[in-house]
């Protein structure tokens, strides 16, 4: 219905890896969830970068709301760090050195943390701040 009538709507699958205890590659036949939409187009982005994630909705904003093409499907990419729920507590099926290595390489506050600094917006203590 929504592609019939062109509604400006947003399909939006957040792809965390992980489906209840098992890798997606394990739980779904197709993992490209962005494309499941069948005749309503959709892309795959870097759900864990700040600035891509801006970026990839105004462009969906553009093409759906504003063009009035109709809906879209997106499919933002981030990580899972903990299980779903008290009976799935997230280590059986992947290591805790994978969920390190991942706090520590793709973090999107971490990310977005070195790039303030990088650019110099604010300080280190500047951030201390404004942490919780």
């Amino acid at each position: 219905m929504a592609g019939i009538w062109k509604l400006p709507v947003v399909f939006l699958c957040e792809n965390n890896k992980y489906a209840m205890g098992t890798s997606v590659e394990r739980s779904a036949h197709n993992t490209e969830f962005f494309k499941r939409g069948d005749l309503i187009p959709g892309i795959r982005a870097n759900g864990n970068n700040v600035f891509t994630v801006r970026e990839v909705f105004k462009l969906i904003k553009q093409y759906s709301a504003i063009e009035g093409h109709g809906p879209f499907s997106l499919e933002l990419n981030t990580y899972r760090y903990h299980g779903h729920s008290m009976s799935d507590p997230g280590i059986t099926y992947r290591t805790r050195e994978e969920v390190a290595d991942v706090r520590k390489t793709i973090d999107p506050i971490l990310q977005l943390k070195n790039i303030i600094l990088e650019n110099k917006v604010a300080t280190e203590n500047d951030l201390k701040d404004i942490e919780f």
